[in-house]
């Protein structure tokens, strides 16, 4: 399955994949009308060290214990990608707590939000990947992973 990869060394912490990602899960078709004098809300997000930037994002796990851990059935696997049921969802946090990679996080509606690889998005390949001008941010297939 292909899933988001990050080559560290190509990031420039320049947060551009944060942008499109949170513009291609607005709904709207104008990114200034979209993301303009509001909190932008990727499902993706940048940590910034000292010598490296890192993409922090669901790795849509063969084992996903959050799934296995969803007290209300919300969260399921779908061709190989996580995903939420939002109307299942009851903000429990479980979820939050238990993912190692740090990639859940609660939607200002309630219901816990993630990556989902623009599975719900006519973008082709996730906006993360589109819009990352130096290629540090992949959407392949991997052996082993």
């Amino acid at each position: 399955m292909k899933r988001v990869y990050v080559e560290e060394q190509w990031c420039l912490g320049c947060h551009l994949c944060e942008y499109n990602c949170a513009f291609a899960n607005s709904g709207l078709d104008n990114m200034a009308k979209a993301l303009k004098d509001k909190e932008i809300r990727p499902r993706i997000h940048i940590e910034d060290g000292e010598d490296i930037h890192f993409a922090v994002s669901c790795r849509h796990c063969q084992d996903a214990i959050c799934m296995k851990s969803c007290i209300a059935g919300a969260i399921s696997k779908k061709d190989g990608v996580v995903c939420i049921d939002k109307n299942k969802c009851v903000g429990c946090y479980t979820c939050v707590l238990v993912c190692p990679y740090g990639a859940l996080r609660p939607s200002p509606e309630g219901p816990m939000e993630k990556c989902e690889l623009c599975v719900n998005n006519s973008c082709g390949e996730p906006a993360c990947v589109a819009g990352c001008p130096n290629r540090a941010i992949i959407f392949a297939e991997k052996e082993g992973a």
